[in-house]
């Protein structure tokens, strides 16, 4: 685990915050383009908010990257992600060709890129390199906390 990996985790953690503060569930991300470490883009997780299933971070990260590039091909960048991707987002990762998908906690209920089933695994036409469980401590405190909040109110 580099120290730039946890630079950019604790960028995608500060964005999963924001989510929490917004009764959302916390998972942030964010794009960068790999080798200069410039931020191409953000997402939150807004699901509640915007009462939309495809409201994932993940998925406005990449919307939001596409549209800055103005190009579907993300291919020399990387997504940094609070949370292991789930089959929707990873398929928008394969699919908007992300070079490499940089992951905090593990997700052992939903997680498409080792914990269920690893996507990148199977014969698609582009395979992202993964590296899993940076800050993963920190990365699963900010989940676990804002269930356990719910389940106390």
């Amino acid at each position: 685990m580099t120290e730039y990996y946890e630079q950019m985790m604790r960028r995608a953690l500060a964005l999963a915050a924001e989510s929490r503060a917004a009764g959302e569930v916390p998972v942030g991300a964010l794009i960068v383009r790999q080798g200069n470490g410039e931020i191409i883009s953000t997402g939150k997780n807004w699901r509640e908010t915007g009462q939309n299933a495809l409201h994932h971070a993940e998925i406005e990260a990449i919307h939001n990257a596409c549209s800055a590039l103005s190009s579907w091909r993300l291919l020399d960048c990387e997504l940094f992600v609070t949370l292991e991707p789930c089959a929707m987002c990873a398929g928008a990762i394969i699919n908007s060709r992300i070079r490499r998908v940089i992951f905090g906690a593990y997700d052992p209920k939903a997680g498409s890129c080792g914990s269920v089933v690893n996507l990148f695994d199977l014969p698609y036409n582009h395979k992202p390199e993964l590296v899993g469980g940076v800050l993963q401590a920190e990365c699963a405190e900010i989940l676990s906390g804002f269930f356990k909040s719910l389940r106390n109110q």
